[in-house]
């Protein structure tokens, strides 16, 4: 009688709305195609609700902007975000912070690749050959797609990417980078090296076809950043909860879908020199 009771009033005044609202739900940014990302991200929802004891959801976007956008709504709690795309999130929701990273996001790097027919070879210095060939970033929001490699170029020619090069495209994400530099699309490209790797080792590169030509130096990048509302949602220390599921995730098989050997711990502060690339090239206000 008192679940048919309930039932009715679920249909009546609508109070299915608020345990869809227990649900946790996280996302994360776009850098590989979509099958792989909800591989990875559907085991890793798997480990949160047991760990967390709620029910937790990934819920996959088609762009950063989109990731950040679902961010700011309250669409997600939780995301897996680039170094600018997690600046950009945190900025729009107030109390928000970064509360994990990989080991190596403290050091990531920005890999420039080129067709074997663009004639060019990998050196220590900034490779300014690279002029008035085809390039493509990533995605427009991306960090080691975008945001960094922007900067070099503007920084070593003076100018911006489209007065540099014949042609600029934006691809949408890493592995498609690949694909294009790889294929003669494009003649130079700007690709994260953790995807670089992960596509090597499964046998996408042609090492004949494509290589990297130059390194960036070093940058913060990925991180995991969560709603400064989340203890009012799901009750109180409910962020110190995930923040410490994030970083006593131990299953290798978890990370390296990632890839990461850890998460440490991370905060805002971590990423003030994405802040300060991002305005000085007009991507943050």
């Amino acid at each position: 009688m008192l679940k048919r009771f309930f039932a009715a009033m679920i249909l009546i005044f609508g109070f299915g709305s608020a345990v869809a609202a227990e649900t946790f739900v996280f996302t994360a940014i776009p850098d590989q195609d979509e099958t792989r990302l909800k591989e990875r991200f559907g085991k890793i929802a798997d480990y949160l609700s047991k760990e967390l004891d709620t029910t937790v959801k990934y819920v996959p976007v088609k762009s950063y902007a989109a990731a950040v956008t679902a961010f700011k709504n309250n669409q997600v709690q939780l995301a897996w975000f680039g170094g600018l795309s997690g600046v950009r999130a945190r900025a729009s929701v107030p109390g928000s912070v970064a509360i994990a990273q990989g080991y190596e996001d403290q050091f990531f790097e920005t890999y420039f690749i080129a067709n074997e027919k663009a004639g060019l070879s990998l050196t220590k210095e900034f490779p300014k050959e690279i002029a008035g060939k085809t390039f493509t970033f990533g995605s427009k929001g991306s960090t080691s797609g975008r945001l960094m490699p922007e900067f070099h170029i503007r920084r070593n020619f003076g100018k911006t990417p489209d007065k540099v090069f014949e042609r600029v495209g934006f691809s949408g994400d890493h592995s498609r980078t690949i694909a294009l530099v790889q294929s003669g699309a494009y003649q130079v490209g700007a690709v994260n090296y953790k995807v670089w790797k992960k596509e090597l080792d499964a046998g996408k590169i042609d090492p004949k076809k494509v290589s990297i030509i130059w390194r960036t130096p070093p940058y913060p990048d990925y991180q995991w950043s969560i709603r400064g509302d989340v203890d009012q949602k799901f009750g109180a220390g409910f962020q110190k909860k995930v923040t410490d599921a994030l970083l006593n995730m131990k299953d290798p098989a978890l990370l390296e879908s990632f890839p990461r050997s850890k998460f440490i711990p991370a905060t805002n502060d971590d990423y003030k020199m994405i802040v300060d690339t991002g305005k000085e090239i007009g991507l943050i206000d």
